[in-house]
């Protein structure tokens, strides 16, 4: 072996040949959701029913926020000056860091910090909770997953947490992310409810993910919304133009349901 070479344990390729983490692709085609692909691409293991459901479900919470998120403004803004479509939505992707959709990696860490302060020092989850809590303020850090600019009461927050209790999949995660949210409630007097970011960090905490690949989690979910603002943006506008955030008006489909 020459000073060049290197290993890669994703996918493996040759003639006629594509395995992903040793499963031919031809096979998972048809018999493997895409939400579970990815999961065996990042975590190498494909994911029991259960676990797959859930990812589907957290994929779909995020798939879009509306024109005003910075990556949807950027996507859009780049769209409008007639650059392709992968250019566009790279724009919307790059703006996905610390503060847009980087509070689920944060989120987990915490709720992380406080289980070891569970499992190491035999603390309750209520104490460990408030300990945390008291540590990131003192620090003047803000704990990131709680609370909302719009929402009071996230619905995808309700959804997720209810679906991962049904299927039985709720673990420490949740319950240290729902006492942390009691413990800001009781040292501050605010209610910041645990939104969607900090419900999906608890949920990948029970799944065993690591926090780094919190983001890719959001990146992927929102991929799908960021090109039809990129698309939207390039068949219905005209090119060059003032992009404002808020003044937008909805004019899709009115409410409806899926049939029961």
């Amino acid at each position: 072996m020459g000073d060049l070479n290197w290993s890669t344990a994703i996918t493996e390729i040759g003639p006629n040949t594509i395995r992903l983490r040793g499963y031919p692709v031809e096979e998972l085609m048809g018999r493997v959701g895409f939400a579970e692909a990815i999961y065996l691409a990042l975590m190498g293991e494909l994911p029991d029913q259960a676990t797959g459901t859930i990812l589907n479900a957290i994929f779909v919470s995020s798939i879009d926020h509306g024109t005003t998120p910075p990556s949807a403004l950027s996507t859009v803004t780049v769209a409008s000056t007639g650059a392709p479509l992968g250019s566009a939505v790279a724009a919307g992707i790059l703006s996905i860091s610390k503060f847009h959709g980087g509070a689920i990696e944060d989120c987990m860490k915490a709720i992380s910090e406080a289980l070891v302060l569970v499992k190491d020092n035999g603390q309750s989850i209520h104490d460990a909770a408030a300990e945390t809590f008291n540590k990131y303020k003192s620090k003047g850090r803000r704990l990131s997953g709680f609370g909302h600019r719009l929402h009071t009461q996230d619905p995808r927050t309700v959804r997720l947490l209810r679906l991962v209790d049904e299927l039985g999949k709720a673990g420490d995660g949740i319950k240290m992310a729902e006492a942390l949210e009691s413990a800001i409630a009781g040292a501050s007097g605010k209610t910041l409810p645990l939104n969607v970011d900090g419900a999906i960090a608890a949920v990948l905490v029970d799944l065993h993910v690591p926090p780094a690949l919190a983001n890719a989690f959001f990146m992927i979910a929102r991929l799908p919304g960021l090109v039809a603002h990129a698309h939207e943006e390039q068949t219905r506008q005209k090119p060059m133009r003032k992009v404002h955030p808020t003044d937008v008006v909805y004019d899709g489909p009115a409410l409806r349901h899926l049939s029961q």
